[in-house]
């Protein structure tokens, strides 16, 4: 298996503002974020890529952590995705990062893109290999018709793409899932943002 070359992406997220991380595999980069959160309140987007790093587990033993995977038995799932949005410090994967350092997500409920773009402090964005697109359009591509279907099918959705996983179809379902399209062009500001590589293919 080739390993991806981060080097251009990272110079060119770089420029943009943002700090980039590297790390060969989950298990240093949930370590690195363990040591480097602590005692905080802290908040956890939607996110395969996030549960396969077992961060809130690991997170949770020194830090309060609001993730609707796992709410508290006495909050509301809208309460903890607002608990987590108002978080000290909020973590999230995305659906594509371009080559040109646009960072893009696609969102149901909002509260994902919205933490992302505005409010917590500090914002950690973990990137597989499998996330890494050459362009913006291409990167769009990507979070439409390969992450947001097979995130239809893994939440049982009743939409059209969750039947294959395959490709987006634009539908009318209630119960679509691909509501909120998000673009970072640039590092917003306001906030400290960490890009967190990881030599593995990880999520959606």
């Amino acid at each position: 298996m080739i390993k991806y070359d981060f080097t251009k992406l990272k110079d060119v997220l770089e420029q943009k503002g943002y700090i980039v991380s590297e790390f060969e595999n989950k298990e240093l980069a949930s370590a690195y974020m363990n040591m480097k959160i602590d005692g905080k309140t802290v908040g956890l987007g939607g996110s395969v890529t996030l549960y396969q790093m077992n961060l809130f587990d690991s997170l949770s033993e020194h830090n309060i952590v609001y993730w609707h995977d796992e709410r508290p038995s006495d909050m509301s799932v809208m309460e903890t995705r607002t608990a987590a949005s108002r978080a000290e410090i909020y973590i999230s994967s995305v659906n594509a990062i371009a080559e040109t350092g646009e960072i893009v997500n696609i969102d149901n409920t909002g509260n994902r893109v919205a933490a992302i773009s505005y409010g917590p402090a500090k914002i950690y964005l973990v990137v597989g290999t499998n996330k890494v697109t050459e362009n913006l359009e291409d990167a769009i591509y990507r979070a439409r018709n390969v992450a947001a279907p097979l995130n239809a099918m893994r939440l049982k959705k009743k939409t059209p793409c969750a039947i294959k996983g395959d490709k987006c179809y634009d539908c009318k379902s209630p119960e679509r899932i691909c509501r909120n399209l998000s673009v970072l062009w640039d590092k917003p500001t306001g906030a400290e943002y960490e890009v967190i590589f990881i030599h593995e293919e990880l999520g959606y």
